[in-house]
């Protein structure tokens, strides 16, 4: 399911048009962006949490020519599932 497909089922889901629906979940991700490069947490009980997590910087290895290569340190997005949508996908 992209975008659009999300926006239209909630958009019938919720009688509303899908570009209202669209607008609703470009506001909530621009949200939950805004509150992780602020460094907080997003609990949203039942569903989950959106936390951040910093990665220290470190070398790899480029596969094509075997050279060793330094990696930036990098802060990365983490989602960890809620038990109600855990127990929902293994009913």
């Amino acid at each position: 399911m992209n975008k659009k497909e999300l926006a239209a089922a909630v958009a019938a889901e919720c009688d509303m048009t899908n570009a209202d629906a669209l607008k609703a979940i470009d506001a909530t991700l621009d949200k939950i962006t805004e509150a992780l490069k602020n460094g907080d947490d997003i609990r949203l009980l039942g569903f989950g949490t959106f936390a951040t997590a910093h990665r220290k910087a470190g070398e790899g290895r480029n596969p094509q020519t075997g050279k060793t290569i330094q990696i930036a340190a990098s802060t990365q997005a983490k989602f960890r599932a809620g038990k109600a949508l855990k127990d929902a996908l293994n009913d």
